[in-house]
């Protein structure tokens, strides 16, 4: 299978420092009012007091989700943020862990898995579902050698760089967006969403379709998404660019569709360096840099709410409560 790395500077690292209805699904608590805040430089607006899991049901477990993680630093430098996001993750304790891909930098050597995000992310490996991105492709040893070498069957579960598993009524999807031009993942995907028997349904990979940030838009993931909405999936996760950000409802062509749109998030947070916001894009409701931390998904049978925790801690931002389609 072909992989053929995308959109982004080879050393991107570097920089300098979405059976149902159609209801809408942006449930914000009827308590919820408007604030202003700011973040990053720029003046958002935020749904304010949108309460864990209000509208949606109590939930049924929960999730870590965050791509873009270890440099190649150690916990001996204080300036080094993998380690203080795995700790992170290893006091929220979630039922499973997703991550967007460049687990690993440069390189994703087997070597570099194996000293640096190994001693960190490497302590809740067991439970967690990663998908590869464009730095994995970079190992000298072959794209994606060292990434499958260290996550084993976990990330090649068929032999194949992308998968899906279920959870209560939630199908996931992790793909690999190194490869969407490959074909052969295109129809696995299409055989697996009509497969599908769960309510709800999630998609990650690395390269957002939608991104406010320093490499913008990604159009390589547009065909995925069009299969991926009419498929009612309701949520995509995605990495690539170094900040957080989450978008209202929207369809491929980034038109707003509150009934049927998905919802995107973005958490590039994990521990590379941050990127800056550069072209606010339309939808886009939230967008917080300079941040590290890791995104805590709650996910009930109809729905499903999150919150970004930063390292030391706190709720940097409450998303609304969404339902399933």
């Amino acid at each position: 299978m072909p992989q053929t790395p995308l959109a982004g500077n080879r050393n991107d690292n570097n920089r300098n420092a979405k059976r149902r209805t159609g209801r809408a699904r942006w449930l914000v608590p009827a308590a919820a009012t408007t604030a202003l805040a700011a973040t990053g430089g720029l003046l958002l607006w935020s749904p304010a007091g949108a309460a864990e899991n209000d509208g949606i049901g109590r939930a049924a477990f929960s999730a870590v989700a965050v791509g873009d993680i270890a440099e190649q630093c150690t916990k001996s430098d204080s300036k080094c943020a993998h380690p203080k996001t795995a700790a992170l993750v290893q006091q929220l304790n979630p039922d499973f862990v997703m991550t967007m891909g460049d687990n690993q930098y440069d390189d994703a050597r087997l070597k570099d898995f194996q000293k640096y995000y190994a001693t960190t992310w490497g302590a809740f490996k067991n439970k967690t579902k990663p998908v590869p991105g464009n730095h994995e492709t970079y190992d000298p040893a072959g794209a994606l050698k060292g990434y499958k070498s260290y996550f084993g069957s976990v990330a090649y579960p068929d032999g194949k760089s992308y998968y899906s598993f279920d959870k209560d009524n939630w199908h996931f999807i992790a793909l690999d967006s190194n490869s969407f031009d490959d074909r052969a993942q295109i129809d696995w995907l299409k055989r697996d969403l009509a497969a599908n028997g769960k309510k709800c349904v999630a998609a990650y990979f690395h390269h957002p379709l939608f991104s406010s940030g320093e490499h913008g838009n990604n159009p390589v993931s547009k065909p995925v998404w069009k299969l991926l909405q009419g498929a009612k999936t309701e949520l995509v996760l995605g990495g690539h660019d170094h900040h957080y950000e989450r978008f209202a409802p929207q369809n491929a062509n980034g038109d707003a569709d509150a009934s049927n749109g998905i919802v995107e998030v973005i958490a590039g947070t994990g521990g590379a360096n941050p990127y800056k916001i550069e072209e606010v894009q339309p939808h886009s409701q939230k967008r917080i840099t300079n941040t590290y931390g890791v995104v805590k998904f709650d996910f009930a049978d109809d729905g499903f709410s999150w919150k970004l925790i930063g390292t030391d801690g706190s709720t940097k931002d409450s998303s609304p409560a969404y339902s399933c389609r």
